[in-house]
């Protein structure tokens, strides 16, 4: 008997923590991470072992706790990328799940599952490169990176794979974020109020209108950079806005203060934004 073997016992299981490493795909031996009151925190495994979820057993490699004890996140794969394994050797190890989702079953590869502490879903992030079309209250969206629910099982977020006009207060916007990090899918760029609206999005290809009572006029539109491609070119920054009960917010970049616009004392619409169609000779910029 491996002296070095050390099974945890959890609502998720009989489990047993990893203690050996190799030289492909789990290079180091990572450790198990505990809260100040001794609950298990964050567990890798020895082997891909079935998990006991709220959605059923799934095979997994790591998962990670409440401090309550409850299930949080359930990783199906747990490599480690590096010179001798990629993503797409990880990638290729992934089998497609069903899960059974506030939005409808849904069957894609995923990098994780999320839970909330009642156990209701709380996120699913996607492998790269996979996409599956959601059943949102603004329609069909065609999705990568991830999803997010609300505790009540609505959909909270969702990132679109590709440009897709949706309704909003001020009028169709094309929300599309071409900076979307797939690190998970708790935070995404097209974000659905309890009502079912728009509450945030991210757009390349959108702008706003915005005119005072007293007369002044303001248009909002995504800037440009330096492409990360070539000094020579540019790209597009996506312009992110957040709606609220009263007005909207307009960050043109992270680094700039927002611009807060007040339905009370402006006339807004959005309008589309194509500075693309100034040089059709230069196709798209490497990162949309």
């Amino acid at each position: 008997m491996n002296t070095l073997r050390r099974i945890y016992s959890t609502e998720a299981g009989e489990l047993v923590a990893q203690y050996s490493t190799d030289d492909l795909r789990r290079k180091t031996l990572q450790p198990v991470q505990t809260y100040a009151n001794g609950t298990v925190k964050s567990l890798p495994l020895e082997d891909r072992t079935p998990i006991f979820t709220p959605l059923g057993i799934i095979e997994a490699e790591m998962v990670t706790f409440y401090e309550s004890g409850k299930l949080k996140r359930v990783f199906p794969l747990n490599g480690k990328l590096s010179g001798y394994w990629s993503q797409e050797d990880e990638g290729r190890l992934a089998d497609p799940l069903t899960i059974d989702t506030p939005a409808g079953p849904l069957n894609a590869k995923v990098i994780s599952l999320c839970f909330f502490e009642d156990g209701g879903l709380r996120s699913m992030t996607l492998w790269p490169g996979e996409e599956l079309t959601v059943q949102t209250p603004v329609g069909p969206i065609k999705t990568r990176v991830g999803i997010s629910f609300s505790p009540s099982g609505r959909i909270r977020s969702l990132e679109p794979a590709e440009p897709t006009p949706v309704p909003t207060r001020i009028g169709m916007i094309n929300v599309f974020d071409s900076d979307a990090v797939g690190i998970n899918g708790d935070l995404n760029s097209l974000v659905f109020d309890n009502q079912g609206q728009v509450a945030g999005l991210s757009t390349t290809l959108s702008m706003v209108r915005a005119r005072h009572y007293s007369g002044r006029k303001f248009i909002f539109a995504p800037e440009s950079r330096e492409s990360l491609c070539s000094e020579s070119e540019e790209e597009i920054v996506p312009m992110r806005m957040l709606f609220d009960g009263q007005g909207v917010e307009i960050g043109l970049n992270p680094k700039a203060e927002p611009a807060y616009i007040d339905f009370a004392d402006y006339e807004v619409s959005s309008a589309p934004f194509l500075p693309q169609l100034d040089n059709l000779s230069q196709g798209l910029i490497c990162s949309v």
